[in-house]
């Protein structure tokens, strides 16, 4: 998998659970290195970009709020 189209806040779904049991991480910094945020425990790594490739299943970018929503 390749990594060219990574964006802030997208969520990145990896191949093997955290310990806390979540798939799902928020990308929070680019660079040489991603930082990612797990959406089930909070907690934050530092992965380079090959590892990244080699560990991610799928990435989904979040969800738009709808202009119908105020907040």
């Amino acid at each position: 998998m390749n990594l060219p189209d990574l964006e802030l806040d997208d969520i990145v779904r990896l191949r093997k659970p955290h310990p806390c049991g979540g798939y799902e991480w928020k990308v929070v910094r680019l660079g040489a290195e991603i930082g990612l945020e797990c959406l089930t425990c909070g907690r934050r790594v530092l992965l380079t970009r090959r590892k990244l490739a080699q560990r991610a299943k799928s990435i989904r970018k979040p969800e738009a709020a709808s202009p119908d929503e105020v907040p």
